[in-house]
């Protein structure tokens, strides 16, 4: 597979996840939308939902949507990231470049759909959180852990649903990252994505949306650190699992 075609598929993917994600974030943030105060539960499904399409969409590069999970990936030791494209620099790149650009894409796409809401809420902290997350209690090294736990949880388990014969796929990492979020999501908002928080948040600087506030940067790097340093650890560990468990067997 060509790289070109990688970076496309996750492009497109990734884009999905954040327009349909953002979306439901918009939806019940924003003032005068009909689905106005629908609660966190209903931000969860929506996340989920929105993971469910934006894998079958990136279904040909494999559907990483997440430097997370591609850099699970890398120091799990696999040969492929998916059929035909191993493991190297050049292809790592491309997956890191096709999340960003995708995630940025949808966040534009769901600012473009919810325009006049965005006008129309008075409250600039209601418009970023549309494009990104925020803890509910401010504290730089707890932030940090709860998104290296909420991410670690995402990787882990996805490089396990690789060796099971489940054949569930999208559903399965659709459902569990509904799980994260009502489990682990409270503290921070669990971005367990650096493309998804950061991608959007560029947007939130860069769009012309009116009376928005700060982006938040002091912040921005919480979201992208945490979910890297999840992954990896995800990445280990699941490499190392089966060897503790066959010896201890």
């Amino acid at each position: 597979m060509s790289l070109g075609i990688v970076f496309l598929s996750e492009v497109f993917g990734t884009a999905m996840l954040t327009l349909l994600g953002c979306g439901v974030v918009a939806n019940v943030a924003l003032k005068g939308t009909k689905g106005h105060s629908g609660g966190f539960l209903m931000v969860t499904w929506g996340w989920g939902i929105a993971v469910f399409a934006g894998v079958f969409v990136a279904a040909k590069s494999g559907a990483h949507l997440n430097p997370a999970v591609t850099l699970g990936l890398l120091v799990n030791g696999k040969a492929e990231y998916a059929p035909g494209v191993p493991i190297d620099v050049a292809s790592t790149l491309t997956y890191f470049g096709g999340e960003m650009l995708g995630a940025f894409l949808g966040a534009v796409v769901c600012w473009a759909a919810y325009k006049q809401h965005f006008d129309a809420e008075p409250e600039s902290a209601s418009k970023l959180g549309v494009f990104s997350t925020g803890p509910a209690i401010r504290s730089t090294p707890w932030n940090l852990v709860t998104e290296i736990i909420g991410t670690f949880v995402l990787v882990f388990v996805i490089l396990t649903l690789g060796g099971t014969p489940s054949g569930l796929g999208p559903l399965a990492v659709a459902l569990l990252v509904v799980g994260i979020g009502v489990s682990l999501g409270g503290p921070t908002g669990y971005a367990i994505n650096p493309a998804r928080d950061l991608g959007p948040r560029i947007a939130h600087a860069l769009l012309p949306i009116k009376g928005k506030g700060t982006s938040d940067w002091a912040y921005s790097w919480i979201p992208v650190a945490g979910p890297l340093v999840g992954g990896a650890l995800a990445g280990i560990v699941a490499k190392i699992a089966p060897i503790i468990i066959t010896a201890a067997a």
